[in-house]
């Protein structure tokens, strides 16, 4: 039925319901942390990190000598990687991880993919990381930062299920939410306005092609409802660094607690 009404309100008022979608696209809705994922996250020494106009939540959980960075999702947290956390714990890494901008419980603001991969980029020289676990848009946002920083190389980079094409994303809230073309159009006329970049330029597979990266996995369930695997194969076929690896019966948000993933990353990145 909301979808009916917008989607009659995309012919009748377009100009508000393009700023509707465009709100869609830049305030990312905080969903709350499960009781073990909090717990995880209060064993971390936290540091509040100024960027932009945003106070980032940073987190750290001191182990050895081996660092890795990890990246959550749109509308994601720290929190979602706490129990691969607790299994590079047990491994002896040194984990890093942050709320992203308007994320978890760093402050909140409209934000954007850009300003999401630019503190992808600037934690990566903070903490001098060289290894990475990126979780669905991480992924976006992780290729991003390092096509734009050629300077920054990984020695190993999972990537637990990844998008491609960011148009593909406009699609899926265009879906989602009802909005006709014309109104589509609009938004992204306005997204390009204001950052001045083509929006069909802006592709995973595309990024991959000349990152700085040794070695990376791609994980991904058969059956994600969220993120199609085609997606993340194409992204695939376009990096000659990648592996794949495709599972089944995790969905998009499960595999973050499946023992047999968890267990396939520690093992790659070790």
């Amino acid at each position: 039925m909301k979808k009916l009404i917008v989607r009659i309100a995309s012919n009748l008022f377009p100009n508000i319901i393009t700023s509707f979608a465009y709100n869609q696209l830049t305030n990312p809705q905080v969903r709350k942390l499960r009781e073990n994922e909090l717990n995880t996250l209060n064993k971390s020494a936290k540091e509040n990190f100024k960027f932009k106009d945003f106070d980032i939540q940073l987190y750290t959980w001191k182990g050895g000598e081996k660092k890795i960075l990890l990246i959550h999702g749109w509308e994601g947290q720290a929190g979602n990687f706490s129990d691969l956390i607790e299994k590079l714990l047990e491994n002896g890494y040194t984990v890093h991880s942050f709320d992203g901008p308007s994320h978890g419980f760093s402050s909140k603001g409209r934000t954007s993919l850009f300003e999401f991969s630019e503190l992808v980029g600037v934690l990566i020289k903070k903490y001098n990381i060289k290894l990475l676990v990126s979780h669905s848009f991480g992924g976006v946002a992780t290729t991003y930062a390092l096509f734009n920083n050629p300077d920054l190389r990984i020695e190993k980079y999972v990537l637990i299920t990844t998008p491609d094409k960011f148009i593909e994303r406009i699609n899926d809230v265009s879906e989602m939410v009802g909005i006709n073309d014309d109104v589509k159009n609009r938004l992204i006329n306005r997204l390009e306005k204001e950052t001045g970049i083509n929006v069909e330029t802006l592709n995973v597979s595309d990024f991959v092609k000349t990152i700085n990266v040794d070695k990376s996995l791609i994980i991904h369930d058969k059956n994600d409802k969220v993120i199609p695997i085609a997606r993340s194969k194409n992204v695939h076929q376009n990096w000659t660094a990648s592996e794949f690896k495709e599972i089944e019966g995790t969905g998009h948000f499960r595999i973050l607690r499946t023992k047999e993933v968890l267990e396939k990353i520690v093992s790659y990145i070790h």
